[in-house]
């Protein structure tokens, strides 16, 4: 009897045993499975070459782990990351300007990384066309980062773990700059964006409310010839009547005077995640936003043509106008994608 019980108890110990295993081995709720680059429904082709360069899972946890290694900065404090951060889709919300090495402030306010596959240029200034040289700029910025690749190369060189990433993601543990760059965009071509509210209404899965709906019709009215398409961004550079600063934009890459305080259209996807706003991040709110584009538009020599017509400067949108259409903006959230533990540092 005594041996029988200390059997059945062995043997629901070890029934105990295979169910923690089980549940532990169980994806928990809310967890994303790595499942590769997928194009949206409704989104167009990538501009970046994922033929050449394949998200596979270990490229792109390599690339992760790279986003997140402060060993990219000089003395370790800055990472990719840490003016990137997921919960603000990829910005450093609430900084007007990042915080680099040393808390050094650059001038320009960290834009966000989402949907980067179809960018065709990065920056405020486009002075990058291609996402595997995107890191160098940060990595080599004296305010940034202030390193060098080769440094880092090194560092991460004598890491027997990130030998073995390496030698996951590309078949050898020789680490490389390019090799590092491509991993780096294993990553953030991951970072897709493409359900929020607006995304589920195009789909036929969820409504706007009549607000939101009124919003989206002022929207297509008044602001989707810069913020168009399913990016919502023409990805063009546009003077868009700011009272100008030392900062001049496109020009500073193109050296010609009609691309003098002229910057890149951002997208608005998950813009009520991403304050503060503008190239500078001068306007901490949206409302703020609409009432430059209403009231405080500043004539200059480059300005849009879009924001001067019949010799007025600015876009005429009422107090109700702005109310549904920070609504509609709202809509472009996508709480999946700043929820995502698969992009989240920890």
């Amino acid at each position: 009897m005594f041996t029988t019980i200390k059997f059945m108890n062995k043997y629901f110990l070890f029934l105990f045993a295979l169910l923690l295993v089980a549940s532990c081995n169980k994806e928990a709720p809310g967890n994303e499975v790595f499942k590769g680059f997928e194009v949206p429904q409704g989104f167009p082709a990538p501009t970046y070459p994922t033929q050449t360069n394949p998200v596979t899972k270990a490229g792109f946890e390599l690339g992760k782990k790279l986003f997140y290694d402060g060993r990219l900065s000089r003395d370790g404090t800055i990472s990719c990351g840490s003016c990137h951060i997921s919960f603000s889709a990829f910005t450093h919300h609430g900084h007007v300007v990042s915080h680099g090495i040393e808390d050094k402030l650059g001038t320009r306010n960290a834009p966000a990384i989402q949907n980067m596959a179809w960018m065709q240029n990065y920056f405020w200034d486009g002075g990058v066309h291609n996402l595997d040289l995107v890191p160098i700029s940060p990595i080599q910025n004296p305010v940034e980062m202030d390193e060098t690749v080769s440094n880092v190369v090194a560092k991460i060189g004598s890491d027997s773990n990130y030998k073995k990433l390496f030698k996951d993601a590309f078949g050898s543990d020789d680490i490389t700059g390019i090799k590092m760059m491509q991993a780096m965009s294993q990553f953030m071509v991951m970072l897709v964006s493409a359900n929020s509210k607006y995304d589920k209404v195009i789909a036929g899965t969820a409504t706007f409310s009549a607000d939101e709906n009124e919003g989206k019709q002022i929207f297509e009215q008044k602001c989707s010839s810069c913020h168009s398409g399913v990016l919502f961004t023409d990805q063009n550079f546009r003077n868009n009547g700011l009272a100008q600063n030392s900062d001049k934009g496109r020009y500073v890459i193109t050296l010609s005077a009609t691309d003098e305080y002229k910057f890149k259209v951002p997208s608005l996807r998950n813009v009520g995640y991403t304050a503060p706003y503008m190239h500078d991040g001068r306007f901490f709110s949206l409302e703020e936003v609409i009432d430059h584009y209403r009231l405080g538009v500043q004539p200059s020599a480059t300005l849009d043509t879009i924001l001067q017509q019949n010799g007025n400067t600015g876009i005429t949108i009422t107090n109700d106008e702005k109310s549904k259409l920070i609504l509609f903006l709202k809509t472009l959230s996508d709480e999946d994608f700043i929820k995502n533990p698969l992009f989240a540092e920890f």
